[in-house]
């Protein structure tokens, strides 16, 4: 058994795969470099047979990722499998971490109407697959899907039948996020003391947040003997989602007291990492969220800010620059240079690359121009709307905007778009408001009439030329999309985040047309 824990990070699949949260494969491995710059142990990097563009992503981050495990996850069946082997294969011929982490239904309700197996075809299921995948790797992982709902005797059976297959790590899922701390914790006791072969495998423990303790359960599941946890940025996945990566570790991290264990991650990373992912899916971080919250380390209550200013540990259990949050209070202005860009930004928690700096650098002084002060927030904005890559086909030339009181005059915008072709096309249009009015526009011009379901915008920066962050939510006949914008103008923020959906849709066209002819 370790003497730590160790992290298993499933943002890019079980995280991704949530309706919603979906990503291109160049997004995806930004946030794989992030994960890698945060130490995770291992990312599962996706669900090789589910998609050609799944494949790919998977490939492509086990090429790139030097310092992590790059897993891929498989039913119990020879398609799937082959399919995670050839996808991990950049990694593990480099002499890299390469997992396959294959999985099967044990619990009654799923033999019965899902599977429609009995006991004994799961158990040969479940060694034929961890037998093939050992073909590929010796670096394999087997969860009893559903295992909590699972009678133990049948699942102490199935876990001994693995572990003699080669598996080296043993997965129990609370699939359905059903079990509590009490009961999870009993059952790794059972597990890690009663199996055979208990003590040369690695248990870990997967929880779902249904009932709102999938972090509280990983912890007990800790308690009970488990070694690896498997978790998710910002807590997202399936239905409710999973426990969330930086939740559990700070908790390991912020109570050794308690635990007497801890993980090997860079927290100080946290914060950059969970912003870029809430970019890149379009889905901001709740203001409460534990850890990365803009709430996280805010004191109103008059009693709590006296505590804080005479020593911030009377309300405080973390530093916020354990996890990334900036408490430097040094404004940057039109005379700052480059090196203190990417200083701010490194404090921020994002590394800049040359090319980045470059482009990043040019926004920061157009900004800088248009404000006295450049704060923390502004320069996130700008990071992040580099990230998102509001990149193309299309590029915001032009707007103008009419609004009033004036019952006779509709409001009225005059949009102007730049296609990566080279040509430009412009619209106008009139709607009930001026945002209405620019979203029209810009459909009219790309020819994507969407449905919008939501458009927020609020200020992430303080003054009169606030920096104002806009977000929207649409939906085509088949799909939802998230986008993002960032201004010190509201309206030409909700222009870009609308923008950016056009764009992503675009993007993802594309993909799936390249991805089809090569197949």
């Amino acid at each position: 058994m370790t003497d730590y824990v160790k992290i298993f990070d499933t943002t890019l699949r079980d995280g991704e795969q949530a309706p919603g949260f979906s990503m291109t494969g160049g997004q995806k491995l930004q946030v794989a470099k992030a994960l890698e710059g945060l130490g995770v142990d291992i990312m599962e990097a996706g669900f090789a047979a589910a998609s050609p563009g799944d494949f790919e992503a998977i490939h492509t981050i086990a090429t790139e990722i030097k310092d992590s495990v790059v897993c891929s996850l498989a039913r119990c069946n020879e398609g799937d499998i082959r399919a995670s082997g050839e996808a991990i294969k950049p990694a593990t011929q480099k002499g890299r971490g390469g997992r396959i982490h294959t999985f099967i239904a044990t619990s009654p309700l799923h033999r019965e109407f899902k599977l429609k197996m009995s006991k004994d075809e799961i158990v040969r299921r479940a060694v034929a697959g961890v037998e093939l995948c050992r073909q590929y790797t010796d670096d394999v992982e087997f969860s009893a899907e559903d295992a909590i709902r699972t009678e133990r005797d049948y699942l102490k059976r199935i876990v001994e039948a693995a572990i003699k297959a080669g598996a080296s790590t043993i997965n129990i899922p609370d699939t359905v996020g059903y079990t509590t701390p009490e009961e999870i914790q009993d059952l790794f006791v059972f597990l890690t003391t009663q199996v055979e072969g208990a003590d040369g495998v690695t248990f870990s423990a997967h929880c779902h947040d249904d009932l709102g303790l999938a972090v509280a359960n990983s912890l007990a599941a800790v308690r009970g003997g488990a070694r690896q946890v498997e978790c998710a940025l910002n807590g997202i996945g399936e239905r409710a989602g999973n426990c969330a990566t930086e939740e559990v570790v700070m908790a390991l991290r912020t109570r050794t007291d308690f635990y007497d264990l801890d993980t090997r991650i860079k927290t100080q990373g946290f914060y950059g990492a969970s912003k870029l992912l809430a970019t890149l899916t379009g889905n901001a971080v709740p203001r409460n969220k534990a850890i990365v919250g803009k709430n996280a380390f805010a004191h109103e209550s008059g009693i709590h800010q006296h505590g804080v200013l005479a020593n911030r540990e009377t309300y405080e259990i973390m530093k916020p620059e354990h996890v990334g949050v900036s408490t430097d209070n040094l404004v940057l202005g039109k005379h700052s240079g480059r090196a203190a860009l990417k200083d701010r930004a490194s404090k921020l928690g994002f590394t800049l690359g040359d090319n980045q700096l470059k482009s990043l650098f040019v926004q920061f002084k157009d900004l800088a121009d248009s404000k006295k002060e450049v704060f923390d927030a502004d320069i996130e904005a700008l990071i992040l709307g580099e990230a998102i890559g509001t990149q193309g086909p299309w590029a915001l030339k032009s707007l103008y905007v009419s609004a009033g009181s004036d019952d006779n005059r509709a409001p009225q915008a005059t949009v102007t778009l730049t296609h990566e072709n080279g040509s430009d096309k412009q619209a106008v249009s009139e709607a009930a408001g001026p945002v209405n009015a620019v979203f029209l526009a810009i459909s009219q011009i790309t020819g994507h009439p969407l449905h919008l379901e939501s458009f927020a915008v609020q200020s992430v920066s303080e003054g009169k030329d606030a920096m104002a962050e806009a977000s929207v939510r649409v939906s085509t006949e088949f799909e939802t999309y998230q986008g993002r914008g960032a201004s010190t103008d509201t309206v030409l923020a909700g222009a870009k985040a609308y923008l950016d959906v056009i764009n992503r849709i675009e993007r993802r066209a594309v993909r799936e047309k390249s991805i089809s002819a090569q197949h």
